[in-house]
């Protein structure tokens, strides 16, 4: 958080909250920032079925869907190579590495509600071993 807290406009409520829904709208859901996280990992290109299988649950299908929205914002790139059979393979873009404080600042408060939420079950079963 910033350190100077200044009261909130309406128009500047207004615009965080296009900004937020934009962003949620590229990179929501499931799969996207995982899919994104896996390509960084693997510091090259990868093909299809190297990235289901690094992403072990999602179908084909949806992998698929996924990585044609991923290209069409920009945050990978998708070259066909012309074999038999044909080989095409998937890699982040500079421009997803934008996303790197986003990613860091994600996983930080992931691990303080896991952290959290584990604690709170651990006190509401001691609360009521107690009873």
């Amino acid at each position: 958080m910033r350190s100077e807290q200044v009261e909130p406009t309406e128009q500047a409520c207004n615009q965080a909250l296009v900004a937020v829904r934009d962003s949620l709208y590229v990179i929501g859901g499931k799969w996207k920032l995982p899919i994104i996280i896996a390509l960084v990992q693997a510091n090259g290109p990868v093909r299809f079925r190297e990235l289901q299988r690094l992403l072990e649950t999602i179908t084909p299908k949806v992998l698929s869907k996924e990585l044609k929205d991923l290209e069409l914002n920009e945050f990978i790139t998708r070259t066909v190579y012309d074999t038999t059979p044909v080989t095409v393979e998937y890699q982040v873009t500079d421009y997803s590495k934008t996303l790197g404080n986003v990613l860091f600042e994600l996983r930080e408060w992931g691990m303080q509600h896991r952290t959290r939420l584990k604690a709170a079950t651990r006190a509401r079963r001691e609360k009521a071993s107690a009873q």
